[in-house]
């Protein structure tokens, strides 16, 4: 009965934020899969509440909906892949968003990442993400916008070189290898900020990047990692 009682109170929530998503026929297996990762992972209870609210399913292919909720990257078409759920959280956390900060994405997908990042920056915050390939960043922003994401701006170009037009921004995050940090995300990081990126070819790391007050460069490895190469000019 509590477990009931539980479910029941999370598919409420979910009424008030995603009323273009009702009923969810999906939300048992979202909330299997979201309490196993916050054992798992030792999630916060902001990530976990923020992907519990973010229906993964309406960002893969319909042919891929069904196994929207394995802890798996999908395929999304045009070689690229979503990010596995453990992956999107552990970067959640590692970035320590903040809400109203401006975020930069570089590698939109379908956009999945960056309705999970916008939940937890708030309608105050605000997410730029950028993907190279059109009719990717098209469906993103029709589903984003069929969600009612109104704090993300889906923007068609090469993500390695950053938005200028937005900067300077909190946050950054990259859902590609590149082969090391582009210069063009430090010039347009805020000085307290983070960057937290893949970085190699074959092998790779995730890579904490961080610009502190004095406009110092630190970067931590997190762990070994495995992303699509990130393409432009500051990538493979």
């Amino acid at each position: 009965m509590r477990g009931n009682s539980r479910s029941s109170k999370n598919k409420n929530n979910l009424k008030d934020i995603h009323k273009a998503d009702i009923p969810d026929p999906y939300f048992e297996k979202r909330l299997r899969l979201m309490n196993r990762l916050k054992d798992e992972l030792n999630l916060s209870e902001r990530v976990y509440k923020a992907m519990l609210k973010v229906p993964r399913h309406l960002f893969v292919p319909f042919n891929y909906r069904d196994d929207a909720y394995a802890d798996t990257p999908l395929p999304i078409g045009k070689d690229q892949t979503i990010s596995a759920p453990h992956m999107v959280a552990i970067m959640c956390e590692l970035l320590d968003l903040k809400e109203g900060h401006k975020v930069l994405e570089v590698g939109t997908g379908r956009g999945y990442h960056a309705a999970v990042v916008a939940e937890l920056i708030g309608k105050k915050g605000k997410v730029i993400t950028v993907e190279r390939i059109e009719e990717l960043a098209r469906k993103a922003r029709e589903v984003l916008e069929s969600l009612g994401y109104t704090n993300v701006r889906v923007v068609v170009g090469d993500g390695s070189k950053g938005f200028e037009e937005e900067a300077p921004y909190d946050r950054i995050f990259v859902t590609a290898s590149a082969p090391d940090v582009p210069k063009p995300l430090i010039d347009q990081l805020k000085l307290g900020g983070k960057i937290v990126l893949p970085i190699g070819n074959f092998m790779q790391n995730l890579v904490i990047v961080e610009k502190d007050e004095g406009g110092e460069i630190k970067k931590k490895p997190w762990g070994a990692v495995r992303f699509v190469p990130l393409v432009g000019e500051y990538g493979f």
